[in-house]
């Protein structure tokens, strides 16, 4: 299966051209640094793009301050990560090893190199795509969760910084590291928390305060007025940001949890074009947020819109739940859909400790040698079950229909027909939860049989139905009998992807109509922007 960045031999040292060099002494200046100190710190502004022309950088551990990793950057060379692209702070420090030369080009001007020269841009994402892969995989960041195994809420942000590429590590509550983080911290002892930097206690634990010290939520609203808001960062949503970036469109996509979506929770998607040995959502979707990234397209999570306005006949107001507004001449719906929640007694309580909506990595780990149930027929369910399969002990696939070849693609249908460690339970769905403060069980009703069983469990995953997130669209455009949004002529649009209401567009799943594939929320993402384009111009 392929996978975002994965060939780390473009660590090594790849310099850029001498002409690219030249072109950054241009916008850029020469700084030198005497030997100790520091160049970037963990959790800074990534304002400048750090060549090195003299001398020999490290990059610094945020917890114990020591060098990170083997490496050290010399001459021809650069200092940075993916953070740098999104305008985010830093997620690990630099320091000078001896006296140094550095060039500095501030963050915009250098975004405007990399989208004239193609070359030059294709280095420098590869090389800083290849960091944060390596700094996710051996937990090299700046942020650390300490008693996950006991918190929920210390838990749901790991969850968070995995599906959002966050490097980050993680120490029980009782070990000698969390002590010594929480004296510098002032965490009571004993007590589960996330730090950055080793030196920040995060208080409250919440998305939201993790996004702030990360600069993943970005200052937005005021006075600033984008040409386009995207609302939603699935598939849809990302295409149409790298699309708007590319045509010099100042555009902002506001997601609430994580960019990939719905898709970004699948382990493996098989039948996507390009991609003959798979490719998981997270890692495709992840792709198209680099490329529009590189292209000045801006993001901000977690982020909800509560609310759309039309304040005059070329703007648009975004509620956001923190009271704030955004404004936008055009307005691009990407919401998509989500899984339906389950009327069963306690279902709240246990989400994120046993119910769970995603089938990652993160996930994965609680489950290992354990029995694991999911629910679905659709192919999200099916790639849910094949990826647990890996590790869990047996996972056992409940549907309250007579099959899945209806839902199910032919391929992927097969497979779990012949795992050994997967069984499919038809015309079964649940009947209770139990567990207080994690699941433990749960009873599963036979309607063919008309008997109820117990399967102990401390993960269930729900991967059924799907409900569209418009509620935010405060009747101001069409909505179908189940909440879809309506488009093209059945709305009285001016192009396929418009709503009722001009300067409103809709893509991906959150449409009627729509064919519910990535492929095809790519395509609609894509393409939305030519109209969009035309609205503004009108």
């Amino acid at each position: 299966m392929e996978s975002f960045a994965a060939d780390l031999a473009t660590m090594i040292r790849r310099p850029l051209a001498p002409e690219h060099v030249q072109a950054m002494r241009k916008v850029g200046q020469i700084v030198r640094f005497g030997a100790g100190e520091t160049v970037q710190e963990t959790g800074g502004e990534s304002a400048l793009f750090h060549y090195v022309l003299e001398g020999e950088l490290e990059a610094v551990d945020p917890v114990t301050n020591s060098r990170l990793g083997n490496a050290t950057l010399g001459p021809g060379q650069f200092f940075g990560d993916l953070q740098f692209l999104s305008g985010g702070v830093s997620l690990a420090g630099a320091r000078a090893l001896v006296p140094s030369e550095l060039l500095c080009v501030p963050r915009d001007k250098m975004l405007r190199l990399m989208s004239d020269i193609p070359e030059m841009s294709d280095i420098v994402v590869t090389v800083l795509a290849a960091r944060r892969r390596r700094a996710v995989e051996q937990s090299d960041g700046g942020l650390t969760l300490i008693g996950s195994e006991i918190s929920r809420d210390v838990r749901e942000v790991g969850s968070f910084a995995a599906r959002n590429r966050i490097p980050y590590r993680e120490v029980d509550v009782g070990s000698t590291e969390a002590r010594r983080m929480a004296e510098v911290c002032g965490l009571a002892e004993g007590a589960a928390g996330v730090v950055f930097g080793g030196r920040f206690k995060i208080d409250p634990p919440t998305l939201q305060s993790v996004a702030q010290a990360l600069g993943l939520d970005l200052a937005v609203g005021g006075e600033e007025t984008f040409v386009v808001l995207i609302v939603g960062g699935g598939p849809a949503g990302v295409a149409a940001a790298v699309y708007a970036g590319a045509e010099g469109l100042s555009a902002l996509v506001l997601e609430d949890l994580a960019i990939g979506g719905q898709a970004g929770t699948s382990s493996r998607i098989e039948n996507y074009m390009g991609f003959p040995t798979g490719i998981s959502g997270g890692d495709l979707v992840g792709r198209g947020e680099v490329q529009a990234l590189k292209f000045g397209t801006r993001f901000a999570m977690p982020r909800r819109v509560s609310a759309l306005t039309q304040c005059s006949e070329k703007y648009f107001h975004a509620a956001l739940a923190d009271g704030r507004n955004v404004s936008a001449k055009a307005l691009v719906v990407a919401t998509g859909v989500q899984y339906r929640k389950l009327p069963l007694e306690g279902l709240e309580r246990l989400e994120g400790a046993g119910v769970y909506y995603a089938a990652t990595e993160f996930e994965a780990r609680w489950c290992k040698d354990a029995e694991v149930a999911v629910i679905g027929g659709g192919n999200s369910a099916g790639q849910a079950a094949m990826f647990m399969a890996r590790t869990a002990r047996h996972v056992h696939i409940l549907v309250r229909r007579d099959g899945l070849s209806d839902t199910m693609s032919d391929y992927l249908l097969q497979r779990l027909q012949s795992h050994p460690k997967i069984t499919i339970h038809t015309r079964t769905e649940i009947a209770a939860l139990h567990g207080d403060t994690q699941l433990e069980s749960v009873i599963i009703s036979d309607h063919a049989s008309g008997q109820e069983w117990t399967l102990k469990t401390r993960a269930l995953f729900v991967m059924a139905g799907a409900a569209p997130n418009t509620d935010w669209l405060s009747g101001l455009i069409a909505l179908d009998d189940k909440g879809f949004v309506v488009t093209g002529s059945d709305a009285g649009g001016r192009t396929p992807y418009e709503t009722s209401c001009p300067g409103v567009f809709a893509v991906g799943d959150v449409r009627a109509g729509s064919v519910k594939r990535v492929a095809s929320a790519v395509g609609e993402g894509s393409v939305v922007m030519s109209a969009v384009w035309d609205h503004v111009k009108g």
